[in-house]
């Protein structure tokens, strides 16, 4: 157990809510980072600032920031999310280099408030299409952190903290339960429907689901339509 400070990535969706329970479970106070950063949808805004309040965060911050000027992305520009199935390839809702960049801005946060841990719920199995998602790149950024900032060239490393990163989602939904979560609270829709309802045919809102029933809890998401 420890009473230092997490700085906790909280995009408003499960895995990001996982992460930072577990964080809070560790005994870490939590310092929540959001990202405002001109996405599809503000509703996951919504989410995470449910899910900060929820986890007692003693810090919120929403950080603006316009990514739809790089493009790129079904999530930052006009490009149809796509509706039939998770495939192989990495998909088109992949942000270019988000995961480095809120890393960056998290670490940025990390060294001025005194904080050595960063956690981010990244998970490999169910988005191995995703590069920034990867233990490679994790490990990779914790190097990089030790070598970029003033804390970690005098010998007060960083760790980059990615619980997840081997579980599927249904163990995340069974770890959810068992910290006694709303998981209710979470938004993981890339497309939302009328009606504040995840549209329940885009990737996340699959892997949601198909978390759901694997794991053998009850779902609480409201889904427009069922794959």
């Amino acid at each position: 157990m420890t009473d230092s400070v997490a700085i906790v990535l909280v995009s408003g969706g499960l895995d990001s809510m996982i992460s930072a329970a577990l964080a809070r479970e560790a005994g870490y106070r939590l310092y929540a980072l959001s990202f405002d950063y001109n996405q599809r949808h503000h509703i996951e805004l919504a989410a995470a600032r449910r899910v900060a309040a929820a986890l007692g965060a003693e810090r919120h911050i929403v950080m603006p920031m316009d990514l739809r000027a790089f493009g790129g992305s079904a999530l930052t520009a006009d490009i149809d999310v796509p509706k039939d199935g998770v495939g192989d390839d990495i998909p088109v809702t992949y942000v270019p280099a988000r995961n480095t960049i809120f890393l960056s801005l998290a670490l940025g946060w990390a060294e001025a408030s005194g904080a050595r841990d960063i956690y981010i719920g990244v998970n490999a199995l169910d988005y191995s299409g995703y590069p920034d998602c990867r233990p490679e790149f994790i490990e990779g950024f914790e190097k990089l952190a030790e070598l970029a900032t003033k804390a970690g060239v005098e010998g007060a490393p960083f760790r980059i903290r990615a619980p997840l990163q081997h579980m599927t989602k249904a163990d995340i939904v069974r770890e959810g339960t068992r910290l006694g979560l709303d998981m209710g609270l979470s938004w993981s829709c890339y497309d939302p429907a009328p009606g504040g309802l995840h549209c329940g045919l885009c990737d996340s809102c699959r892997l949601r689901a198909k978390g759901f029933e694997e794991a053998g809890i009850p779902d609480p998401t409201q889904y427009a339509a069922h794959p």
